[in-house]
């Protein structure tokens, strides 16, 4: 449904639009997250602006940020921010997965595993970051559903696993240290010409749009760099 800017909504229908409950939308206001309603008589009325800080409330909980860290986010952003700018906001810190961390028992794993896996197998999972311990909980935390098949294929390969977590430890640091780097290129060519602009709503919506294209455009390059890597140490060493 179209949002519009000047929409009015009751705390029911705001709870829907946004996919929440009331209760949730009662508690976030009470923490300070959501602007307090426009009042008319006494019924309170929430607009464009609401669901907008709605959403990135939702993305910064996918992030895995706590409530207290998204009170100290969103208490950076100024409460009379258009939706947007709140748009904006949710585009540079949108995940760049859609995946979700699930958190299962043994038996739902060996069903979503399609075989048994016995505690050494969960052992070496675990300790290749495909699935994670949950403190106080017989749970396992599977933090990319889609890598678990991949996981266990690579454990099928039967290699030393000291190796593997060593190549887990070169895909981290260097994939890592590329993220820090191609942010930072962002923010200096495409976030600080627009801060220091003065954040013109003429140039807001090309920015979000950069942001949104960037991701499946940084991944393609990435993968492809990547090919072509390996390709050239084949090369150099056969």
């Amino acid at each position: 449904m179209l949002r519009t800017a000047d929409e009015e909504l009751t705390i029911d229908e705001l709870a829907a639009r946004a996919g929440v409950t009331v209760r949730t939308v009662r508690f976030y206001s009470s923490r300070g997250l959501l602007p307090a309603p426009r009042l008319r008589g006494r019924l309170g009325l929430y607009g464009a602006e609401h669901l907008a800080r709605l959403d990135l409330i939702r993305e910064l909980q996918t992030l895995g940020f706590t409530l207290s860290a998204i009170e100290r986010h969103l208490q950076r952003i100024p409460e009379g921010s258009s939706p947007e700018e709140l748009a904006l906001q949710r585009a540079l810190i949108a995940p760049w997965t859609d995946e979700h961390a699930e958190d299962l028992d043994r038996h739902e794993l060996d069903r979503r595993a399609g075989r048994h896996l016995d505690d050494d197998l969960v052992a070496h999972l675990v300790e290749l970051g495909i699935l994670q311990r949950i403190d106080d909980s017989d749970k396992l935390r599977l933090p990319s559903p889609a890598m678990l098949g991949v996981g266990l294929q690579i454990l099928d390969l039967e290699l030393p696993l000291e190796m593997l977590v060593q190549a887990k430890g070169i895909v981290e640091r260097h994939t890592a240290q590329i993220a820090t780097e191609l942010r930072e290129l962002f923010a200096e060519n495409v976030l600080r010409p627009y801060m220091e602009h003065g954040r013109p709503e003429d140039e807001r919506e090309r920015v979000r749009v950069v942001t949104d294209q960037l991701r499946p455009l940084t991944i393609q390059v990435l993968v492809n760099g990547f090919q072509h890597a390996v390709n050239d140490v084949i090369r150099d060493h056969v």
